[in-house]
């Protein structure tokens, strides 16, 4: 018998985030524990997190709605991720998934990254991941001063928001950060959807000779068909974001849409989707990039694990826990020198979360 409880909360971030789908200005979502029966007469105990995102995921009061039919707030029912999957649920079947991992993972006494590697029969898991620094929208010089700042404190790849302003302002501030951080900083641009077909490939032509290692999301989610043309002759490599959530990994990777994909787990609903999409990227050559949808910290965490065992991941973005005001618990996975350490205790950081349930 698996026990399941509910814990609410809502986290301010500390400036409102625009998004292609609008800003993002309190994250909420629902602590997720569960209590399994393990091996002997122990209980195993895990814990999750459910963190919507409308326009990625289902909204909080679906999220809701399915984590009690699956039977959180009592005994869990048989196949409970089974009717979360038909529920079309993913925030809610990431935090159930989430905790059952955990569970399963303490139980074994290794890490969650470990646990995802061996079902999966991958080699043993990172202990550090790269991570890359965000540089917002800015004019050139406050763009150039924030990258050199982000390089002093040791990252080596950096993801620059654009598509706010005029391509040739942001070919502007991509060309001030180019020579203030030098060639040998990796350097990412995010459009976030902004533009039309014309102006992506205008966009794209002009940043061409900064070397950028690709540009995010540069057409509306729904252009798939756009994105595919727009790679099959780009000058700079593309990555896709909002359209893996529109469409679908498959979708994705047969219209040969991407050359990187962002994975984030919370809209997949679960680390193990997450870890099963980003395999299957690599598998057909696009490099996987694991995110997050500006999570609290358990959820973060277990994006570091899933980042963990795919082998040699590329720099992720889940050093993400500075945009909120405050947390739910201290951060077992602090970004230093451009990179996390994975927490090597027992699932997904021991104890560190039980307080929590």
């Amino acid at each position: 018998m698996t026990r399941a409880s509910l814990r609410p909360f809502a986290l301010e971030l500390t400036n409102p985030l625009d998004t292609a789908r609008g800003p993002i200005r309190e994250r909420e979502g629902f602590v997720v524990a569960v209590d399994a029966e393990a091996s002997g007469s122990s209980a195993a105990t895990g814990i999750g997190e459910a963190t919507p995102l409308p326009g990625w995921t289902e909204s909080l009061s679906a999220c809701k709605s399915a984590l009690r039919d699956a039977g959180a707030d009592e005994t869990l029912a048989s196949d409970p991720l089974v009717r979360l999957d038909s529920a079309d649920a993913p925030a809610a079947r990431h935090g159930l998934a989430l905790a059952l991992t955990d569970a399963a993972a303490r139980d074994a006494g290794r890490s969650l990254s470990a646990e995802l590697a061996a079902d999966r029969g991958l080699p043993s898991p990172s202990e550090t991941v790269p991570v890359n620094a965000t540089i917002g929208d800015a004019d050139p010089d406050a763009t150039a001063a924030a990258a050199s700042r982000a390089v002093g404190e040791g990252f080596d790849c950096l993801k620059v928001k654009i598509g706010a302003r005029s391509v040739d302002a942001d070919a502007a501030r991509l060309r001030a950060v180019r020579d203030a951080v030098g060639d040998a900083v990796a350097l990412r641009a995010d459009a976030n959807g902004a533009w039309d077909r014309r102006t992506a490939r205008e966009a794209l032509d002009r940043f061409a000779p900064l070397d950028l290692a690709y540009v995010e999301q540069p057409l509306p989610a729904a252009d798939l068909d756009g994105a595919a043309r727009l790679r099959a002759d780009a000058p700079v490599p593309i990555a896709l974001d909002e359209s893996l959530s529109d469409h679908g990994l498959d979708a994705v990777l047969d219209a040969r849409a991407a050359d990187a994909l962002v994975v984030k787990p919370m809209a997949l609903g679960g680390p193990d989707r997450a870890l099963s999409a980003a395999l299957r990227a690599l598998a057909a050559g696009v490099d996987p990039v694991v995110t997050t949808t500006i999570d609290a910290v358990v959820a973060r965490t277990a994006a570091v694990h899933v980042a963990a065992a795919i082998p040699e991941v590329r720099p992720c973005g889940v050093a993400t826990g500075s945009l909120l005001e405050d947390d739910l618990a201290p951060d077992p996975c602090p970004v230093a020198d451009g990179a996390v350490a994975v927490p090597s205790d027992p699932g997904l950081a021991g104890g560190a979360f039980d307080a929590l349930r």
